[in-house]
C-alpha cells in the first residue's frame, strides 16, 4: 500500500515536470536512472530516497521542500485547497498545459490576458 506523502510527492514531480516541458525520460537522464523509475515515483509506487530526491529537484530547478507543499497533518491526509478549486485542479495536463504557455506570452500581454480571465470571473 502507498503511503499518501509518497503518493503527494510524486504528483509534485509530474507536476513540475509537466510545468517546465520535460518528459519522464529527459528527467531520468538527468538523474541517471531509467524512465520507468520516474513513473513508479510518479504514481507513488516506489518511495523516492532522499539523495534521489535531490537530484530530482536539481533537475527540475526547485527546492526538494517544494515537493512536500500542501501537506498537512503530519502527512496523513493532504491539506484542504485554500480556494474553490478542486484539490487536484494543479495536477492534470490541461491545468499544465495551460499553465505553460500562459507563461509563454510576453510580459506585457500576459497582463492584459490576466485581467481580462478576472473580469471575466467576476462576471459568472
Amino acid at each position: 500500500m502507498t503511503h499518501i506523502v509518497d503518493t503527494h510527492v510524486g504528483i509534485k514531480i509530474r507536476e513540475r515536470r509537466w510545468l517546465i516541458g520535460m518528459t519522464q525520460q529527459q528527467l531520468a537522464e538527468h538523474v541517471g536512472i531509467k524512465f520507468q523509475q520516474i513513473q513508479k515515483y510518479e504514481t507513488g509506487a516506489n518511495r523516492v530516497s532522499a539523495s534521489r530526491l535531490w537530484d530530482i529537484s536539481e533537475a527540475l530547478d526547485v527546492p526538494v521542500s517544494a515537493f512536500f507543499e500542501g501537506l498537512g497533518n503530519g502527512g496523513k491526509t493532504p491539506r484542504a485547497p485554500a480556494s474553490n478549486l478542486p484539490h487536484d485542479v494543479a495536477s492534470g495536463k490541461e491545468s499544465m498545459d495551460l499553465l505553460r504557455t500562459y507563461y509563454g506570452i510576453p510580459l506585457d500581454r500576459r497582463r492584459r490576458l490576466f485581467d481580462l480571465a478576472r473580469v471575466l470571473s467576476d462576471v459568472a
